[in-house]
């Protein structure tokens, strides 16, 4: 498995805890996660004025399938025991500041998901800062890419 030093026990950890699990072959090429991440980023910028709340909630998958495909890159996916959150750890365990926009997106995605009060909204400048940040964590993790060979 293809990954840095930094983060290494705790993705040892979220693998014991089977937050993970290894793969290999061509669910080991992250290339296509990328693609759907760019595809639907594009769809949330579409959707900004007229639905913010579609286009927050887009932008965010847009992250979370370019994390997904660079952990895909090193051999790995998230259980439903680890879910979105542990995406989230595993990226910033293991490659910093770039992608703590990522768990920003998650929690606030979160609220809207799961609201407290029924009309929660998202405001159009809010959908446009979560849609420029997933366009920032989808270049770290084409940058990332890079530098990972294929499991």
């Amino acid at each position: 498995m293809t990954r840095w030093t930094r983060g290494e026990a705790d993705i040892e950890r979220m693998l014991a805890a089977r937050e993970l699990q290894r793969i290999k072959g061509d669910a080991a090429d992250g290339t296509g996660w990328l693609e759907k991440a760019t595809v639907t980023l594009a769809s949330a910028a579409e959707l900004a004025s007229n639905d913010p709340n579609s286009a927050y909630t887009l932008a965010y998958d847009a992250a979370r399938f370019a994390c997904a495909g660079v952990l895909a890159q090193q051999g790995l996916r998230a259980t439903t025991t680890g879910g979105h959150y542990v995406v989230q750890q595993a990226m910033i365990r293991q490659f910093g500041k770039a992608f703590e926009p990522f768990g920003t997106m998650r929690r606030r995605r979160n609220e809207l998901e799961y609201p407290e009060f029924p009309d929660e909204l998202v405001e159009a400048g809010e959908a446009a800062e979560a849609i420029a940040l997933a366009g920032s964590v989808i270049d770290a993790a084409r940058q990332l890419m890079g530098h990972l060979g294929m499991f």
